[in-house]
C-alpha cells in the first residue's frame, strides 16, 4: 500500500507528511486553506534543508520526499486514492467527528482511517463511520520528524488486522509503535497532561516561579524540556482541551484544569503559537529561554 492522505496541514499534519514522503509513500496533504498548504510545504521544506546541513540526508533525497507530497484543498480530491488516511485536523470532537463521517463516504471502503488525537476517544470517532473495525488512533509525537514514539490506539471495534497493519507502516517510517487501549487520554497524555497541569497550579499558587520550576523537573528528574516550557511547545489551549477530555472521559475532577490555563488559552496566550505563553517566543527568544513578564 502506498498511498497515503493526511487531513491537516498543521504542525503535527505537514510532519506527518513528513516522513511518509520522506520514506517513500505517495503522500495526499489536504486542508482547506491553501495558504496553510503553502506554508506547511515551506515548512517540510525549511526541515528537509535542516537535516541536509546536519548531513542526515541528501540533496537528491530531499527532492524525492517533495516529488512524493501533492497538496489538495478538497478533501474528495486528496483521499479518493488512500490506503491509509491520517487526521490530524485540530483537537476538537465535533470537527474530528465530521471529518470521520466523510473520510467514510469519500475514501475506498478497504481504506483504513487513523487519527492523531492525543486524547479523543477512538471508539467515539469509529462511530461516526460504516467501518469501526478499520479505525485506529495513530498518534504521533512533536516534533514528528525527529520523535520515534507513535502510540498506537485501538478503538473497542478495531480488528487485529487493521493493529498490525498500522504498526507494520509505523516500522516502515522508522517510527517505534507502541499499541494501547482506549481510554481518556490513552497512556502519554494521562501521565504527561496532569503534570503539567500540576506545574501550573504550582505556579498560580505560588510555590516556586516558572523558572524555578521548570529547572527542577529538568535537574531533579532529567526531563529535557521543564512541564511548563513543554506546555508552549504543545499549546495551552490543547493542553487545555486534553485536560477537559480527562475530566469529562474520568469523571474525577482532579483532572480539573488548572483555572490560570483556562484564563490564559481564554486571553489568547496559547505558547509557542501565538508567541507567548510562560515564556516569550517573539523571535530572537526561542534558544534563550525568557520568562514571560506576566511571570516576572
Amino acid at each position: 500500500m502506498q498511498n497515503i492522505s493526511v487531513i491537516g496541514s498543521g504542525t503535527m499534519g505537514n510532519g506527518i507528511a513528513h516522513v511518509f514522503a520522506q520514506n517513500g509513500f505517495k503522500v495526499s496533504l489536504v486542508d482547506i486553506s491553501e495558504a496553510a498548504l503553502e506554508k506547511a510545504v515551506k515548512t517540510i521544506t525549511k526541515n528537509l534543508d535542516r537535516l541536509i546541513a546536519k548531513e542526515k540526508i541528501t540533496e537528491e533525497v530531499k527532492q524525492s520526499t517533495l516529488a512524493n507530497l501533492t497538496t489538495y484543498s478538497k478533501m474528495e480530491e486528496g483521499v479518493k486514492e488512500a490506503d491509509l488516511v491520517v487526521e490530524a485536523a485540530t483537537e476538537n470532537v465535533d470537527l474530528k467527528l465530521k471529518i470521520f463521517e466523510d473520510l467514510d463516504r469519500l475514501t475506498k471502503p478497504e481504506a483504513i482511517l487513523a487519527s492523531n488525537t492525543s486524547s479523543i476517544s477512538i471508539t467515539k470517532i469509529a462511530a461516526s463511520t460504516q467501518r469501526p473495525e478499520k479505525v485506529i488512533g495513530m498518534h504521533f509525537m512533536n516534533p514528528v520528524p525527529m520523535m520515534k514514539l507513535v502510540e498506537v490506539i485501538n478503538g473497542y471495534l478495531t480488528d487485529e488486522s487493521t493493529t498490525n497493519f498500522v504498526v507494520d507502516m509505523s516500522k516502515k517510517i522508522g517510527k517505534v509503535p507502541v499499541p494501547a487501549n482506549d481510554y481518556a487520554g490513552f497512556v502519554a497524555n494521562r501521565i504527561l497532561m496532569p503534570m503539567i497541569n500540576e506545574a501550573i497550579i504550582s505556579l498560580q499558587n505560588g510555590v516556586a516561579g516558572v523558572e524555578e520550576i521548570d529547572t527542577i523537573m529538568k535537574l531533579g528528574m532529567a526531563h529535557p524540556m521543564g512541564p511548563l516550557q513543554l506546555a508552549d511547545f504543545i499549546g495551552l489551549d490543547v493542553c487545555l482541551s486534553i485536560m477537559r477530555v480527562l475530566q469529562e472521559g474520568l469523571g474525577d475532577d482532579k483532572y480539573a484544569p488548572s483555572p490560570l490555563l483556562v484564563n490564559m488559552v481564554q486571553a489568547g496566550i496559547k505558547g509557542v503559537k501565538s508567541g507567548e505563553g510562560f515564556y516569550d517566543w517573539v523571535e530572537g527568544n526561542n534558544k534563550a529561554l525568557v520568562v514571560s513578564k506576566r511571570f516576572k
